[in-house]
């Protein structure tokens, strides 16, 4: 385990660092380090948590939404026209005698 008194800043490499950012765990110095929400996060891992996510964006998830629809229909439409086909393809005397076409009381 590493001491802090020991570590030096990860910007600023002659400071001696004070904290130890929890989300990256890199040490830094009483300059690049800043509490948010009781915690001490250094400014890069504060920027992160600031900036609204992908999905967030309301512009950005509504053509994600669209495009998840399309593609869930196209693969729905592509799963059954490939299973129609394989249907097709079934020559009619594979259906000769089965089972519904004969009476169950009759005996061959």
């Amino acid at each position: 385990m590493q001491i802090l008194s020991e570590q030096r800043c990860f910007n600023h490499a002659l400071r001696e660092a004070v904290a130890r950012c929890p989300e990256c765990t890199q040490f830094y110095c009483r300059e690049c380090i800043t509490e948010h929400d009781d915690r001490v996060l250094c400014a890069a891992c504060l920027r992160k948590l600031a900036r609204p996510p992908l999905f967030k964006r309301r512009g950005f998830a509504r053509i994600f939404r669209v495009a998840q629809l399309m593609s869930g229909l196209l693969a729905a439409w592509l799963f059954f026209y490939l299973l129609g086909n394989a249907l097709l393809s079934i020559p009619a005397s594979f259906h000769e005698g089965a089972l519904w076409q004969r009476s169950w009381l009759d005996k061959r």
